[in-house]
C-alpha cells in the first residue's frame, strides 16, 4: 500500500497568497480534496492522508512530522503562486539526483500537468529547486506544486474556473499514481460510456473522475436525487458520439411546450446548473431554440445557457 500525504498549503490564520477575490488556503484545500478523491476512487493500492482537511492552522513542522511519523512514501504540497507572474512551476529539494524519488514524482506530475497547460494555453515555468521546509525536512520523496498566480487576473480567472480546477486536480492525481505504479486510472469498471457504481462512490466523485459534472450525469441517467446511487448501478457517463447537452446558466429560465416565444407556450421553469440533452437547434422568429430530448424547448442564447459535448 503506497502511503501518500497531500499537503494543502497554509490554512486557518494563514491565508497564504491573496488576490482577485481569492485566498490561497481555500483554493489549495479544494484541489487537495479532489486529488484525494480521485486517488481513492480511481486507483488501487493508495492510502492517503492530508495535513489538513479543514480550514485550520498547521505549522510546517507539524506537516513534516506527520508524514515522517506515518512513514509516508511521498509528500505532495499544493500551493498557489503570487508575485505578478503567470503559469505553473514545481519544486524539489536542491541537489537531488534525477533518479531520486522526489525527481521521479515531480517528473510524473509535470508530464500530466503539461497536458492541462497546453489545453488552456498556460505558461510552463519549468521544473525548479528550492530549500523549502516541506522539501527539506521530509524523509520521503517530496514535491511542491505552484498552481498559477493568484494576483494575475488571467491566472485568477482560470483558478475560478471549476473545469480547470478539475483538470489540474486530475493531472496531479494521475501523476502521483503513475509515479507510484498504482493500478487503475482507466475507465474501468465500464467502457467509458457507462460506469458501474462501486462501494464508496458518490456522484460528485464519479463526475470528477470522468471530467464531467453532476448535472450532466443526473440528466443522462434521469436521476431524481443526485445523492441516491447504489452499488452495482450502471450509470451512463457519456452519450453517443456527437451528443450535446445544454447547461442552464440562470435560475427560473422558461422551458416551452412548443417552439414559440408566446407566453402560452411556457411549460415551466428550470434553474441554474440543470442539464438537458439536445435533439436539434431550430430558428424561431429572429432567434433560436433547442429542442430537448424531453420534448420541451429552451432558448439557445448563450446569455442563458451553455452547451457541452458529452
Amino acid at each position: 500500500m503506497a502511503k501518500i500525504v497531500l499537503d494543502a498549503g497554509h490554512g486557518g490564520t494563514d491565508p497564504g497568497a491573496v488576490g482577485n477575490g481569492l485566498e490561497e488556503k481555500k483554493v489549495v484545500l479544494d484541489i487537495a480534496k479532489k486529488v484525494r478523491d480521485i486517488l481513492n476512487s480511481s486507483y488501487n493500492g493508495a492510502s492517503v492522508q492530508m495535513t489538513r482537511d479543514t480550514d485550520k492552522t498547521v505549522s510546517l513542522q507539524a506537516r513534516t512530522d506527520q508524514a515522517n511519523a506515518w512513514g509516508a512514501d511521498t509528500f505532495v504540497s499544493i500551493h498557489i503562486n503570487a508575485g505578478g507572474g503567470t503559469g505553473y512551476e514545481d519544486y524539489i529539494y536542491p541537489g537531488l539526483s534525477g533518479t531520486s524519488n522526489s525527481a521521479k514524482m515531480r517528473n510524473s506530475i509535470h508530464t500530466e500537468v503539461t497536458k492541462v497547460l497546453s489545453k488552456y494555453g498556460i505558461r510552463n515555468r519549468g521544473k525548479k529547486e528550492a530549500n523549502f521546509h516541506v522539501l527539506r525536512e521530509t524523509k520521503m520523496g517530496a514535491v511542491l506544486l505552484e498552481t498559477l498566480f493568484i494576483d494575475t487576473v488571467a491566472d485568477a480567472n482560470l483558478i475560478k474556473n471549476a473545469t480547470y480546477i478539475n483538470d489540474i486536480s486530475k493531472a496531479y492525481a494521475d501523476g502521483i499514481a503513475k509515479a507510484l505504479d498504482l493500478s487503475g486510472g482507466g475507465n474501468e469498471p465500464g467502457d467509458g460510456t457507462t460506469y458501474t457504481v462501486q462501494t464508496g462512490d458518490t456522484l460528485s466523485a464519479i463526475a470528477l473522475r470522468f471530467n464531467t459534472t453532476v448535472e450532466v450525469l443526473v440528466a443522462l441517467n434521469n436521476l431524481s436525487d443526485p445523492n441516491t446511487i447504489y452499488v452495482g448501478q450502471v450509470l451512463i457517463i457519456s452519450a453517443s458520439s456527437g451528443t450535446q447537452m445544454v447547461i442552464v446558466k440562470v435560475d427560473n429560465l422558461s422551458v416551452r411546450s412548443r417552439p414559440s416565444w408566446d407566453a402560452s407556450a411556457i411549460a415551466g421553469t428550470v434553474n441554474k446548473g440543470e442539464a438537458f440533452t439536445i435533439v436539434r437547434k431550430l430558428p424561431v422568429d429572429d432567434a433560436e431554440m433547442y429542442e430537448l430530448k424531453s420534448g420541451l424547448y429552451i432558448t439557445a442564447s448563450p446569455v442563458y445557457v451553455d452547451v457541452k459535448n458529452v
